[in-house]
């Protein structure tokens, strides 16, 4: 398994595969929902995904970090980007289809950038990113097409959705601001941020995955690749994507996550597509790629570094020279 300082090269390959993944997850949270409790789905990923990462860093023999800082970070983050989110996602599905859910997902953009103006000064937003920020969002209301109504779902849940965005968003920004920066291996960040969700949907299992279990294969096979991909190796990836472009471009992934549900429904489950859907996913693609700086020449995926050397560079490049 490659470290950070080597996946990082590959960022745009990264941002597809995480893309893909997390696209799929909200199907598989609807499947996992079929025979147990939002609280076990969140219990089943986070183990798995935690079990697949520490037999990966065994048998790379990759260290964990050793500086109870960097725990203490990583226990902030998974709070913000695992237990939390998860939890508010899987109980939300209860009431609302998952292709609504991803719609919901793909705000993550927006409340990152607001967290990242306050929080980070270096990247805030300039026009051109929030013309790309407003042009993405624009591409999932397209797909979503609200004109022929969504089925609407509990306003409860919805609200669900958006805080669960609103834990994303600080959560990008937490991790880019205090743990990029130190340049340490994605597996071992991840190892640690998806071990400690794990322990801690253990320790609130007692009150909170008390309910009954309906085990199926399908049930099964939903969680384990949820678990080991979804929440697993995405966030290797993700580790890298946020020290390679900054956390509001590397939230932009949840722009794809409904076009890949949609593209799920036509392959999966035989749903007809109508005009909205594919004009949707092109407006989407061109908000990231104006985000990005690619269509204006500027950025080039990341923000032009500092002078050779200095705190400012490193920082903003999520590396260190140690």
């Amino acid at each position: 398994m490659p470290t950070q300082e080597t996946t990082s090269k590959w960022p745009l390959a990264q941002f597809v595969t995480v893309a893909l993944v997390w696209g799929a997850s909200f199907l598989f949270i609807a499947i996992g929902l079929e025979g147990l409790s939002p609280a076990q789905v969140v219990l089943g990923r986070l183990g798995s995904g935690a079990v697949a990462l520490a037999g990966i860093s065994l048998a790379t023999r990759q260290k964990l970090p050793t500086e109870p800082a960097v725990w203490g970070h990583l226990a902030v983050v998974s709070v913000l980007l695992c237990v939390a989110p998860f939890l508010l996602y899987s109980w939300a599905e209860q009431a609302i289809g998952s292709g609504l859910a991803s719609i919901y997902n793909a705000t993550t953009p927006l409340m990152t950038t607001l967290v990242a103006m306050a929080a980070l000064p270096r990247e805030r937003p300039t026009t051109m990113r929030m013309l790309g920020l407003g042009a993405g969002f624009l591409g999932v209301l397209i797909v979503l097409g609200p004109w022929r109504g969504t089925g609407g779902g509990a306003l409860a849940a919805q609200a669900a959705c958006l805080l669960a965005t609103a834990c994303y968003g600080m959560g990008f920004v937490h991790l880019r601001r205090f743990v990029s920066p130190r340049g340490l291996p994605s597996l071992s960040l991840a190892t640690v941020q998806v071990g400690l969700g794990a322990l801690i949907m253990l320790a609130l299992a007692p009150w909170l995955a008390t309910a009954p279990v309906h085990i199926s294969p399908r049930v099964v096979l939903s969680i384990l690749i949820l678990g080991m991909a979804g929440t697993g190796l995405a966030y290797v990836w993700n580790t890298n994507l946020v020290a390679a472009w900054g956390a509001a471009n590397a939230s932009t992934v949840t722009y794809l996550t409904p076009v890949v549900g949609v593209s799920l429904g036509v392959a999966v489950l035989a749903e007809p597509v109508t005009w909205n859907e594919p004009v949707g996913a092109v407006i989407a693609v061109v908000g990231i790629a104006i985000s990005q700086g690619r269509l204006s020449g500027v950025g080039r995926w990341r923000r032009k570094p500092a002078p050779a050397g200095s705190t400012a560079n490193q920082a903003s490049s999520g590396r260190t020279d140690a």
